[in-house]
């Protein structure tokens, strides 16, 4: 098994941390988070979107695009889009 096999995560299991991670920065119940909702709507300053974006590079083990929430601009585009990378 190669090592972008062991990191390879499902859709869900994107979608799941990036749940995890907003709800824990804002303070709130993962319950208030919804994936469709656009990452301004949940006020993410560009400091905020490299910092995500640096996170969620160390636990998915690939390199991301620092312009990638301006381009998928919520959970659901973002995940769906991780999902479909060919590691």
């Amino acid at each position: 098994m190669t090592k972008t096999q062991i990191n390879k995560k499902t859709l869900l299991e994107i979608q799941a941390w990036l749940v995890n991670y907003l709800a824990k920065s804002l303070e709130v119940e993962t319950t208030e988070i919804d994936i469709k909702a656009s990452f301004d709507e949940y006020s993410l300053n560009s400091h905020d979107a490299i910092y995500l974006t640096g996170e969620l590079e160390e636990w998915l083990g690939f390199e991301l695009e620092a312009t990638l929430l301006y381009e998928y601009t919520n959970i659901k585009e973002l995940s769906e889009h991780l999902d479909s990378q060919d590691l």
